[in-house]
């Protein structure tokens, strides 16, 4: 493994468990046992590798995706799939990291979910269609339309200030955002496939 790449998957573990502002650059050259020169010679500065770090993730979520849906038995195994995954990743995640991310490197978070740089939203819109040929969404929903709200809706299930750790759990508001959203879109044949997933989330 390339120095640069090991940088950023250390820097993001380290994000994900401290949180941003408590990741010092010193630290992470102490974790990683290379001098901060190293990684000032590679970043330019904290931001410059936090981009790189959502930048990582963003590729990795995209690569999760595509696997799971050449994997699943069908769009809906798909999708819940995905939420297995999103709601570990996250229900692991410290809420400084999302919060340090609003407050002190807002404009890096903005430049990073903007639709046409999340690939995950473009790979996700292929689940919505393939669950209307197998029947388990509606044929009258717009793909395009239902995805952008699905991808809106699990962005908020995130969303750790909109639903506080403290009062909600990740499983709590993903059933009751995320999946009642997915009946709503869905035939007789995917609500009764929703059920039974749900009960086993």
């Amino acid at each position: 493994m390339e120095i640069k790449e090991r940088i950023i998957e250390e820097a993001a573990k380290l994000f994900k468990v401290y949180g941003i502002k408590s990741v010092t650059m010193d630290s992470l050259a102490s974790h990683l046992g290379i001098s901060k020169r190293t990684i000032y010679e590679i970043f330019s500065d904290k931001d410059e590798l936090l981009s790189s770090v959502l930048e990582w993730m963003a590729d990795k979520q995209k690569e999760m995706i595509t696997r799971i849906l050449e994997g699943s038995e069908s769009a809906i195994h798909a999708i819940f799939r995905l939420l297995e995954n999103s709601r570990d990743h996250f229900q692991d995640m410290s809420p400084a990291f999302q919060a340090d991310l609003k407050k002190y490197h807002f404009q890096i978070m903005l430049n990073k979910t903007k639709l046409s740089d999340m690939p995950d939203y473009k790979a996700s819109v292929q689940i919505i269609e393939r669950g209307i040929m197998e029947n388990l969404f509606r044929k009258d929903i717009n793909p395009d339309l239902v995805n952008r709200c699905l991808y809106s809706l699990g962005r908020s299930t995130m969303d750790f200030e909109l639903y506080p750790f403290e009062d909600f759990s990740r499983k709590e508001v993903i059933k009751n955002v995320f999946i009642n959203y997915m009946r709503g879109v869905s035939t007789d044949d995917g609500i009764a496939l929703i059920n039974k997933l749900e009960a086993e989330f």
